[in-house]
């Protein structure tokens, strides 16, 4: 399962839940009698002249389909696109961001409609994703992750044109997710049968329309509340940033905003890493979407980079990921926070420190720190005392700190004074065990595809204080220092794919071999495997190493590519 979630999140990427608008008008005019909800009114004149020609205007400011139906900017432009693609629909590229941009502000997510979803635009290669019964995920996961249903909001009647317009595309889901095979048969398509539903007369897709009705219909108090306290984004000015890059730790820098219109802007970056000293400059403009949600294509060097980022409410922080890659699998974990405005922390240098250690020197990164600190204007947590302030300016004080031998296990706020950053780091007693991805994939290329790469790490955790591991109190520690082999996954005699697979370098970065028939391999087979990724480490003072092992697929390149195009271009 975890391996058909990673390949269906790149395989089928966004292009599922298109089934937003009808193929027909007749289909259209059908919705329109058996709505049995408000809708929600259309009113941007180039929305309606592009898609009042099959989706009709009822007098009363909706039109069929769309009026009962919310989603992501990045929703909106997969319909345009089926629109362009099967419709007929003529549309420039200055019309079509209009529509997304008006479509997005009346008929969109609120905010905490789109985090649980977020992963999915920003593109992460999550290993699992959470299911909300065997159900959904016999009728939906089959062929794309739930996230992308979810990315949606819909009346009643949406929800089940949506089923009939699966079939209707896609008529091969009949057999492989929407029914049940026949009693006494055997099933078919791939992977198991789909679990017999609660009431023996309902089938999988319509046990799933009822769910979906039930959590994700078309009003709720979440978009009555947002709409009710938006406001316009008002972004300009300085922003402190803190990034993550797996395999490269942490970086801090400041981001710089200028308005470009109502919603635009664009952006200057500098970054420097905390592990190397690097220094990095970045360009970017976005769009904000929804009164929050920024998304943006920025240029580091010669590499393009993409945005997909959540402002707060408040307007004073955002989330998100900016990326880049052939597959989108490299990218920072993104965190700003509004400057100029008072003390603000950002980050520490460290994430985990080991209880009983003296003098241990700690760097806090933010922006607007106070000068002329002393030890009793800053708090660690408990257990944990302030020995000294070795250096500060606005923007990095290094302290010194020690940590009592019994002090518990677990996340620690850092304060300096009012000022604070929520769970900073860690302290543990030892490193309990550790984590690597149960699977993960790659994929050939570098003639004429793209590469996939992987970047892997290994995660140090504490069993926290029930003692045992991979319970819900066990604690992060944060990434450790290990040594990477790759062992073979033996599936057949004479397997040799970790010889053609690729290479694993000393930090964990793997880099896949081209795509196409090997002549040095038996029969000339492609460079496709699987194998075991290792990652092993010894952790201080003992003599009994750790090690995690992640069953990893190399397969060919994503021949067929689907609609994953950036909203803000």
């Amino acid at each position: 399962m975890r391996i058909r979630v990673v390949l269906a999140g790149y395989l089928f990427g966004m292009s599922f839940t298109l089934f937003a608008q009808a193929p027909t008008a007749p289909a259209a005019a059908e919705a329109t009698k058996t709505v049995e909800e408000p809708g929600i009114p259309v009113t941007n004149a180039v929305v309606k002249a592009k898609c009042s020609g099959c989706h009709r205007d009822d007098g009363k400011g909706h039109l069929t389909r769309i009026s009962w139906e919310r989603t992501t900017p990045e929703g909106w432009q997969q319909i345009i696109k089926r629109m362009v693609r099967l419709n007929g629909l003529s549309i420039t590229p200055a019309e079509a961001r209009e529509v997304v941009r008006s479509l997005s502000e009346s008929h969109g997510l609120a905010p905490e409609e789109a985090k649980p979803v977020a992963w999915y635009w920003e593109k992460r290669q999550l290993e699992t994703e959470t299911l909300p019964s065997d159900t959904v995920r016999d009728a939906c996961a089959a062929c794309h992750p739930v996230a992308q249903p979810n990315s949606w909001r819909r009346s009643k009647s949406e929800w089940d044109l949506l089923s009939s317009m699966h079939r209707g595309y896609f008529p091969v889901v009949e057999f492989t997710s929407f029914r049940r095979p026949p009693r006494g048969a055997g099933g078919g398509g791939r992977g198991p049968a789909p679990a017999a539903p609660a009431t023996p007369d309902q089938e999988p897709f319509e046990l799933a329309l009822e769910h979906f009705t039930k959590t994700n219909g078309l009003h709720t108090p979440e978009w009555a509340q947002w709409q009710a306290t938006r406001r316009a984004p008002k972004l300009a000015g300085r922003w402190a940033v803190s990034a993550y890059q797996p395999g490269k730790g942490k970086f801090v820098g400041e981001m710089t905003i200028e308005s470009a219109g109502p919603d635009e802007f664009t952006a200057k970056t500098s970054l420097v890493s905390l592990k190397t000293g690097e220094k990095i400059t970045r360009i970017s403009k976005g769009v904000v979407y929804t009164g929050y949600a920024w998304r943006g294509r920025g240029t580091s060097g010669n590499r393009e980079e993409r945005e997909v980022v959540a402002f707060s409410r408040d307007q004073e922080s955002a989330e998100g990921r900016w990326f880049w890659g052939g597959y989108q699998e490299f990218g920072y974990d993104v965190t700003l926070k509004r400057a100029g405005d008072g003390p603000v922390v950002i980050t520490t240098d460290t994430f985990a420190i080991p209880a009983g250690t003296k003098s241990t020197t700690v760097k806090v990164y933010g922006d607007g720190l106070p000068t002329g600190l002393t030890p009793a204007d800053l708090d660690f947590g408990n257990g944990i005392s302030v020995v000294s302030i070795t250096a500060q300016t606005p923007t990095l004080l290094t302290v010194k700190v020690d940590v009592d031998a019994k002090a518990v296990t677990g996340k620690r706020d850092v304060f300096v004074r009012r000022a604070s950053l929520p769970g900073a780091f860690a302290v543990y007693q030892k490193v309990d065990y550790i984590k690597t991805p149960a699977s993960a994939l790659a994929r050939l290329g570098g003639t004429t595809h793209p590469k996939g790469f992987y970047q892997f790490e290994a995660v140090g955790w504490s069993n926290g204080l029930d003692g045992k591991p991979d319970t819900a109190d066990d604690v992060l520690l944060g990434p450790v220092t290990a040594k990477w082999s790759i062992e073979e996954f033996t599936s057949h005699y004479g397997d040799d794919d970790k010889e053609y697979v690729g290479s694993l370098s000393a930090e964990g970065l793997f880099t896949p071999n081209i795509e196409g028939p090997n002549e040095k391999r038996k029969f000339g087979t492609n460079n496709y495997g699987d194998v075991w990724v290792v990652a092993t480490y010894m952790p201080p003072a003992t003599d009994k190493p750790l090690v995690s092992k992640t069953y990893f697929i190399v397969t060919v390149p994503a021949y067929m590519r689907w609609d994953q195009p950036e909203v803000a271009q």
